[in-house]
């Protein structure tokens, strides 16, 4: 074999060497820190209030075609509320989609809570316009009034629904 094929066969193990060592340490990174969470309420707080205004111009029948489809009644939540832990004062309007709650960067409310897992719990309306909550499988489970969930249960409106750190209420 020539001197240069030998040094060629050198670097590129020690590049790959390297790569490992690099990779290595981003996972360690990772499973210490914890994912990086992004801001993501920006974009949506921007186009609400064209959302509103838009709504607001509908006729009356065509505003309850919007509502989501499920019968609402007089004591109904409109929004949830984030009432204790880092996003304290994040609000979501309810509007008959389902509200998913976790640390992946893909859910509803995204919770920087090392209590929380990446698909920790799901919110959503039952077909008499009930709202209900899931627990996902996570590891340190979901609390609604102060008991842990095993199944999908209704939500009273005000009640305390609990994911480590994290408070969340259903509002009017």
């Amino acid at each position: 074999m020539s001197e240069l094929t030998l040094t060629v066969m050198r670097l590129g193990f020690l590049a790959v060497l390297w790569l490992f060592v690099i990779v290595a340490v981003q996972v360690i990174r990772s499973d210490l820190f914890g994912t990086r969470v992004t801001q993501r309420g920006s974009r949506r707080e921007a186009a609400r209030p064209q959302q509103a205004a838009r709504q607001q111009a509908a006729p009356p029948q065509q505003r309850a075609q919007q509502g989501g489809g499920g019968r609402r009644g007089r004591n109904a939540p409109t929004k949830l509320v984030v009432s204790e832990g880092t996003l304290t004062g994040t609000t979501v309007a309810l509007q008959g989609q389902t509200i998913t709650l976790g640390r992946a960067h893909d859910s509803t409310i995204v919770l920087d809570d090392d209590y929380a897992s990446s698909r920790h719990a799901r919110i959503y309306p039952d077909r008499d316009g009930q709202w209900i909550v899931e627990d996902l499988g996570s590891t340190n489970g979901t609390y609604l009034d102060r008991s842990r969930l095993t199944t999908p249960t209704p939500i009273p409106l005000g009640a305390p629904i609990r994911i480590g750190k994290t408070v969340i209420e259903l509002r009017k």
